[in-house]
């Protein structure tokens, strides 16, 4: 980091930023998404995209994979589960790298191609949802971070209707296209403002902030509110991973953590990474089964990024984890009353109804509003640190899920959903008593509220 910003983005007086030419009436800046805002999002989405697909990849693949390469169910655990490791290494990573460039043998080889795909997951699901948030007008910011979970549904979906028609190998070229048009599109999207005011970079943060409101948009105000609270906050203190753990960052790292803690274990990948299985397990057909899950994901996903910023971020997570619980309560009653060889014509449709309530209720909000808040929250100062954490916290829960699911459903099916659903039953009250609402705020007033010792400095 240079140090503290060497030069002022606003006259005193706050005149008025305007983009060159004469005439029209003036526009005040954060209120619409221009073209520049909506073709940033879509190019950092591309890489949410790549996020998706490499998540539904191991679903379909499954059983093809593992008869040409002869693995086990343990190698093919360490398979699926192996994304996540290289996620975690990125997500170590993360942070830093976005606070100093931006946010911009057979079976081994498998195996190492994995792990670098998680590497660049890792990255992109901290650095996604901080560079669209930092982006977007305050109204808007919501819907756009979401469509981040959006694309990774995408991903995921198509994913799972490729792969059932489609050989592993020919599926894993196909993801290759969205990683090109990123890597293209970079070139001709501006960087995040609030990242070029933090590294002392004023003019080029006015430049960017114009392109992104409009030629004709007035940013003044704006930009002085990023310019005040960056200098401001730069002033309290460094950003390092200790500082992260003082009083004041309290609130902001329980609800950050503990969201993705109760994301993840509420059992999304294990259901996602070995759909497939799970729909042959309770007597349904796989690829039908996957189909369902596309059917109702994406759409699912779509609602919840139109309710995000009229409904709110509080209402959306507590109804999604609602439903997340009851999805896994189906399903774990459809295997106990397998086990019990009750009612054997109906538990494969009940399996098949619980997937799906549980799909469609977490594309609704637990997908996405934990990386929205996430990006919200934490001070400019320490986004970093807290972003490599709070994406490391995610991908370890990942990785312990997606590797121990085959295990846990061998010991017990109808346990493992159990689990899952009173997992997801607490996330209901975490909301309720922890996770504030931020719709219809900006950055500067959410971080303040929640570290209100800083801003009382």
């Amino acid at each position: 980091m240079e140090g503290e910003i060497s030069s002022p983005l606003l006259l005193e007086e706050r005149t008025q930023i305007r983009g060159g030419g004469s005439g029209g009436e003036e526009q005040r800046g954060g209120s619409s998404a221009t073209t520049m805002v909506v073709l940033s999002t879509l190019i950092a989405v591309s890489g949410s995209y790549v996020f998706g697909s490499a998540i539904g990849y191991s679903s379909p693949t499954q059983s093809g994979i593992m008869e040409d390469l002869g693995l086990s169910v343990a190698e093919y655990s360490l398979f699926g589960s192996i994304l996540t490791i290289g996620a975690m290494i990125g997500a170590i990573m993360s942070g830093r790298i976005a606070d100093y460039i931006g946010r911009r043998g057979a079976s081994w080889w498998l195996d190492v191609g994995r792990l670098l795909v998680g590497y660049g997951m890792g990255l992109l699901s901290y650095v996604i949802p901080i560079y669209m948030a930092e982006i977007t007008p305050k109204n808007l910011r919501g819907g756009f971070t979401t469509v981040h979970q959006l694309m990774i549904c995408c991903g995921v979906s198509i994913t799972y209707l490729i792969g059932a028609f489609m050989s592993w190998r020919i599926l894993a070229l196909i993801g290759t296209i969205p990683c090109i048009v990123q890597i293209v599109g970079l070139f001709f999207i501006p960087e995040s403002p609030r990242w070029l005011a933090k590294i002392g970079r004023g003019k080029e943060c006015e430049v960017a902030l114009q392109r992104l409101r409009g030629h004709n948009a007035d940013i003044s105000d704006e930009a002085a509110e990023i310019r005040d609270y960056t200098e401001t906050i730069l002033q309290l203190s460094k950003a390092s991973m200790f500082e992260l753990f003082q009083w004041k960052y309290a609130h902001s790292l329980i609800v950050g953590v503990g969201l993705m803690v109760l994301q993840q274990f509420g059992g999304v990948n294990g259901i996602a990474f070995y759909a497939s299985s799970i729909f042959i397990s309770a007597g349904f057909s796989g690829s039908i089964g996957m189909i369902a899950m596309v059917v109702v994901q994406i759409p699912m996903t779509a609602l919840g990024v139109v309710l995000m910023d009229i409904s709110g971020r509080r209402p959306l997570l507590m109804v999604s984890a609602a439903g997340t619980c009851l999805g896994c309560l189906l399903a774990a009653l459809s295997f106990l009353l397998q086990y019990l060889n009750k009612l054997v014509a109906v538990s494969p449709f009940l399996a098949l109804f619980g997937v799906l309530i549980y799909t469609g209720s977490f594309s609704l909000g637990m997908g996405g509003i934990p990386w929205v808040i996430m990006s919200e929250v934490f001070p400019i100062n320490m986004k970093g640190s807290a972003g490599s954490l709070v994406t490391l916290v995610s991908w370890l829960g990942s990785w312990i899920i997606s590797y121990a699911f085959n295990f846990l459903m061998d010991w017990s099916s109808a346990g493992t959903f159990f689990i899952f659903s009173c997992i997801c039953g607490l996330t209901v009250l975490f909301v309720a008593k922890l996770v504030p609402e931020t719709k219809g705020r900006t950055l500067e007033e959410i971080q303040a509220s929640m570290n209100p010792l800083s801003a009382k400095r």
